[in-house]
């Protein structure tokens, strides 16, 4: 170890010794004790050094020791304060005791102001039993606990939350919950989202399998009887039931049976026969 390491401390302790130690030498013999030898004075100036050296040493380890100390504090608080779920630790009365910084965002409180306060303040009031029953399960089983329920915000703001509790003991062996808090908002969302798109294509199929079916129909004026008991001519039957639109026309027999005089006369417009056909 160069001088360079040892702290201002060291050094000035050391120096304050070493000044101690020649006083004494310096200083006359009690009555009845003789004055050290060479010999006794090498050996003692041996031990001391022999000290400094251990005194050095365990300076070192000590400054190893507080180096991964801070190593650890930093990892906790990458592994802990900035994980993407909050943590919280819960008092077997429902107080927050402990919680990270992603809790305390996704509440939007500071993160001191969240001590002693009920984890149940902020669930919604219709939800709270679902909290509640998670939670005597868990002390009376010790058996994980998970939830999906409704929490709300110091802003009042809502959103849907998925709990994961276990059971633990404190330091004083006190029970306690360990929770893990996540946002599941933007999966309720797109949920919300499939069951919507699933009732549509219900309603759809629904509608295919009408169509499908035996459909009664008047054999005169072709209209089409629907489940309630009403007439309807066939497009808008179809019209009502499936995504087809109708445009209206008249075919060639139609034609030469309802209005042969049009007919006739669109033949003259196109070089045929001046006389229309009979």
């Amino acid at each position: 170890m160069t001088d360079k390491d040892r702290r201002p401390g060291d050094a000035a302790n050391l120096r304050q010794q070493a000044e101690e130690v020649a006083r004494e030498e310096a200083a006359p013999s009690p009555q009845g004790l003789e004055p050290l030898s060479p010999e006794e004075t090498r050996r003692t100036l041996h031990e001391l050094r022999v000290h400094q050296i251990e005194l050095e040493v365990q300076n070192e380890e000590l400054r190893r020791a507080q180096a991964e100390l801070d190593a650890a504090r930093a990892r906790y608080f990458d592994l802990y304060d900035l994980a993407p779920v909050g943590y919280c630790t819960v008092s077997e009365e429902g107080l927050i005791l402990e919680a990270n910084l992603t809790a305390a965002t996704l509440l939007g409180v500071a993160r001191g102001a969240l001590g002693k306060r009920p984890l149940s303040r902020f669930i919604l009031k219709e939800d709270e039993d679902i909290y509640y029953l998670r939670r005597k399960q868990l002390f009376e089983t010790a058996a994980p606990q998970a939830c999906e329920l409704r929490m709300v915000k110091t802003d009042g703001t809502q959103f849907w939350a998925r709990l994961e509790a276990t059971a633990a003991r404190d330091e004083g062996g006190a029970p306690v919950l360990r929770v893990v808090l996540s946002d599941i908002a933007d999966r309720k969302r797109a949920e919300a989202a499939l069951e919507e798109k699933v009732e549509e294509l219900r309603q759809a199929l629904d509608q295919i399998k009408t169509l499908s079916g035996i459909l009664p129909i008047c054999m005169h004026c072709k209209k089409i009887r629907d489940d309630k008991g009403s007439w309807n001519r066939m497009e808008i039957y179809i019209r009502d039931r499936t995504e087809a639109e109708f445009s209206h026309g008249i075919c060639p027999e139609c034609m030469k049976k309802l209005y042969p005089e049009v007919r006739g006369m669109r033949r003259q417009s196109e070089g045929g026969a001046l006389n229309p056909e009979p």
